[in-house]
């Protein structure tokens, strides 16, 4: 930590990501994205980067599970009749999908009601975790996001999901915008461009903090062995100190 006039300022992994006020945004982890029976599957799109970023982000989202992280799962969706859909957003989803859709009309995915919006193998909400739906790219546009996050004193948000130069980054920079510490677990972001994914990783190394999400798991399960170590001398000091009532 540096103190910068006055304002105290994290500089530290241990410190950006401690658990009691850190939350783990799940970017859009949905079956039309990375299953190979999803809408970008069926078409022929390139999964493979989801294939190997999901299994270091299950792990780092287990990591924050034991840990007692606050898990937020972003859920990209589209009304249907594309009722969400102004058409300055078809006009960006037609350049932004261009390759994919050969000439063809908008693609359609994540409707609320089909397979393809729920959540991918893997990575389905627990039973007390949050679930944010978006229309736009970032989790924090028209949604109730920001508030979630400050009701529960987030500080600093750990982004993985997909897609990195789409909706992952787009996150990320709103999260900075709305005065959060941000930080990318490098491992666990993928894209189905990989041009487009080295260049958002290039731009966003110099704007936010990167590490591997073994690092930052490491950093929570540390933080609770302390926390229940501390738990067990506090126990134990009191037991001594008033055995009677032990």
């Amino acid at each position: 930590m540096i103190e910068v006039e006055g304002k105290n300022v994290f500089t530290e992994l241990a410190e950006l990501v401690d658990p009691p006020h850190t939350a783990l945004l799940l970017i859009d982890m949905q079956r039309d994205f990375i299953e190979p029976d999803g809408l970008f599957g069926t078409l022929g799109i390139d999964l493979s980067m989801y294939a190997a970023a999901r299994p270091l982000l299950g792990t780092l989202l287990a990591a924050a599970r034991r840990s007692g992280i606050l898990v937020i799962h972003i859920q990209n969706t589209a009304l249907p009749g594309r009722m969400s859909d102004s058409p300055a957003q078809i006009h960006f989803n037609l350049r932004m999908h261009e390759s994919a859709r050969r000439d063809g009309p908008p693609l359609r995915y994540t409707i609320p009601g089909t397979p393809g919006h729920g959540f991918a193998d893997g990575f389905e909400p627990g039973e007390d975790e949050l679930v944010v739906r978006k229309y736009r790219s970032s989790g924090f546009w028209g949604t109730n996001l920001q508030m979630l996050l400050r009701s529960n004193g987030i500080e600093t948000v750990v982004v993985g999901g997909c897609t990195t130069e789409g909706c992952v980054e787009s996150t990320a920079r709103d999260a900075m915008f709305n005065d959060f510490y941000v930080v990318v677990p490098e491992d666990c972001v993928a894209s189905d461009d990989r041009a487009q994914h080295e260049a958002s990783m290039l731009l966003m190394r110099h704007r936010f903090d990167l590490a591997s999400g073994d690092e930052i798991g490491r950093v929570w399960e540390d933080s609770a062995t302390r926390l229940a170590k501390t738990d067990r001398q506090k126990t134990d000091r009191h037991n001594r100190e008033q055995p009677w009532a032990s």
